[in-house]
């Protein structure tokens, strides 16, 4: 399994839920095993700049690879990158035991 996480910060604080809704639309996209798409609750005396947090989870690689190629991921991508400062991003495996 393949776990995908996704951090945003927002360009405006005022367009974070414009972020999510955009990014909502991922979670039609039927090959991921879960997807989640939330606002960012941590807070610290530290400070924290992520925004919003996308997490997945897919079976494998086809699986993921056909998730960034749907027509939704890339609509969703069109309507949350002028939005957005900074996006990180990470895949990982997750080994089943």
């Amino acid at each position: 399994m393949i776990r995908h996480i996704v951090l945003f910060t927002a360009k405006d604080k005022c367009d974070i839920d414009k972020m999510i809704d955009g990014l909502s639309l991922l979670m039609a996209i039927p090959h991921a095993r879960r997807l989640e798409v939330t606002r960012n609750r941590k807070t610290d005396q530290i400070g924290n700049d992520i925004d919003v947090v996308v997490y997945g989870e897919f079976d494998g690689e086809a699986e993921l690879a056909a998730f960034k190629a749907h027509d939704l991921y890339h609509e969703s991508t069109k309507r949350v990158r002028p939005l957005r400062d900074l996006r990180f991003a990470a895949d990982y495996d997750v080994r089943s035991e």
